[in-house]
């Protein structure tokens, strides 16, 4: 409906109008809908007259946005086509593989009354338990995303972070047959021209790698071969172009995405995945790691595996084989060193040297992956996940970590604020108060240790094994809080930040098991990043 625009004066309580001239106007009445509307004419002039600056607003608004996206469409078509060359025939492989998946869960998801099966489920399509089971039907692309979006709580609801934490990799072995063959073709030369002896049973196999015990031919030397399982490149390009493809044509169609940074996130998630793959970076990130660990002198407290360049490719990385026990096995921990927590202290202090001493930093610390080696030293193994971190966001990321700590909130909200993006403004009061409260709780996390006796018979001596029972779902429900708080009062982080999270997370599982009176933020024997040599990172 049109809106008039009426102009009066107020004197006195008594209506007058603005023009006084115009009073002698004859009046003329017209009606539209069930509204009379007047106005005084003399021709030419309107007293009262019709606005239509809102309706002008909404076309010039549409049309914005029609100019924009027909400018932004030829990009769109190209991105589109390029993309499916680069695909090729896999694409309708997986397509058909895809909608076989659908239907599968989709016909659990049917068999099931209303009444017997998880309210999430019901949700339908969408809902974080329905989309975890596609997920994992659909193969190591989709688990690796399902992981991805499990350690990514500032970039996903709080529902999905959760539910995904489930999707852990539940592999199939392949034979070993197939292993040697992709050996052959990589390492183009014979077998056993390199490798004295390979064991034919896996030590692991996870989504999109197999890893076997060997022993190198000439030194002898014990290595341990990752080798790329087959087929799972073409599956992991048709698929992450795909999403690729879904998250430019729903920006295009919506552009509120293009403000929620999709097709960036969706990139980021296509980089880091194809980066996981690529042995050769990898192996280069190895490199770095040690290369850090020899420069700042740190190479009798700590190391990483040796690469064999001279066997290993894209899809094959021969590498040192290190021999100790996961940080969380205290009872061997213990038969190792004399203090666990003196090698807890080394550990932080060549992960925390490493976030500004090195090219990039270990972004999976977890217990399978961070090891008390048998001469003591501590062992990084697998660098398939880095982070690589800014050093103002590390700036105020130091700022946080000792707000928390010294439990100084105001301060921590202010470092929060400086990584966050967002174009409002904070209220850092109500923002610190709210903060406060998340970590009032922090004390009460329960940490569940697992202890066993056993009597050695030829000594009748008990021996007493601890193990630290790793919860993820509980390690994470902390930053989940710090995250959903931060985000209603605006604020997005970046990726990094949640790798920061999730590792120091994982460090203070381990020091509530080997060193259950130190604070690993306050003690003075641990160093903070920014206090070490930064010479061999190249600082951005």
């Amino acid at each position: 409906m049109a809106s008039v625009s009426v102009f009066r004066g107020f004197l006195h309580g008594r209506t007058v109008p603005l023009f006084p001239h115009q009073s002698q106007l004859p009046v003329t009445s017209i009606l539209i809908g069930s509204k009379k509307l007047e106005y005084r004419s003399n021709g030419l002039r309107l007293y009262a007259r019709y606005s239509e600056s809102q309706s002008a607003r909404t076309q010039d608004l549409f049309t914005s946005r029609l100019q924009e996206s027909m400018e932004k469409l030829p990009k769109l078509v190209e991105d589109i086509v390029q993309t499916s060359i680069n695909t090729g025939p896999r694409g309708a492989v997986r397509l058909a593989q895809g909608i076989q998946a659908v239907i599968g869960v989709g016909s659990e998801w049917s068999r099931n009354s209303p009444s017997g099966i998880p309210s999430q489920l019901q949700l339908g399509l969408l809902s974080p338990l329905y989309l975890r089971k596609l997920f994992e039907r659909l193969g190591a692309t989709y688990i690796k995303l399902g992981q991805f979006i499990a350690s990514a709580p500032t970039l996903f609801p709080e529902e999905y972070v959760q539910e995904f934490q489930y999707c852990f990799d539940r592999a199939p072995v392949v034979p070993f047959e197939e292993i040697k063959s992709i050996l052959r073709e990589e390492l183009a030369v014979p077998i056993d021209s390199i490798y004295d002896y390979i064991d034919p049973t896996p030590l692991a196999s996870a989504s999109i790698a197999q890893v076997h015990a060997a022993r190198l031919k000439g030194s002898q030397a014990d290595v341990v071969i990752k080798v790329l399982k087959p087929g799972i490149e073409d599956v992991l390009v048709a698929d992450l172009n795909f999403i690729y493809v879904v998250a430019r044509i729903v920006e295009f169609l919506n552009p509120d995405f293009s403000r929620a940074s999709l097709v960036a996130i969706v990139n980021d998630i296509r980089a880091s995945m194809l980066e996981e793959v690529d042995f050769k970076k990898e192996a280069a990130n190895i490199e770095s790691f040690r290369s850090y660990l020899e420069s700042m002198g740190l190479t009798r407290q700590a190391t990483a595996p040796r690469v064999y360049p001279e066997c290993s490719t894209k899809r094959v990385l021969t590498m040192e084989r290190l021999y100790g026990v996961p940080l969380t096995d205290l009872d061997s921990i213990s038969s190792l060193v004399s203090s666990p927590e003196t090698s807890l202290i080394t550990a932080l202090n060549v992960w925390f040297g490493s976030l500004l001493g090195c090219e990039s930093f270990h972004a999976d610390v977890h217990a399978g992956n961070l090891w008390l080696l048998r001469d003591g030293r501590i062992g990084f193994l697998d660098f398939g996940i880095v982070g690589r971190i800014s050093p103002k966001t590390w700036g105020a990321m130091e700022v946080f970590l000792g707000s928390i700590a010294t439990e100084e909130y105001e301060s921590m909200a202010s470092a929060l604020i400086e990584m966050g993006a967002t174009n409002t403004d904070v209220d850092s009061r109500a923002f610190a108060t709210d903060l406060k409260k998340i970590f009032s709780s922090i004390q009460d996390l329960d940490t569940e240790i697992v202890v066993a006796t056993a009597t050695r018979t030829n000594t009748n001596a008990t021996a007493i094994s601890a193990n630290l029972v790793v919860d993820e779902r509980q390690m994470n429900a902390l930053f989940l809080d710090v995250v959903r708080v931060s985000e209603s009062y605006g604020l997005r982080f970046p990726r990094e930040f949640a790798l920061l999270m999730k590792q120091l997370l994982y460090f203070d599982r381990y020091t509530r098991l080997l060193a259950p009176n130190m604070n690993m933020l306050q003690d003075q024997r641990i160093s903070i990043a920014s206090n070490q040599t930064t010479t061999n990172r190249n600082i951005y």
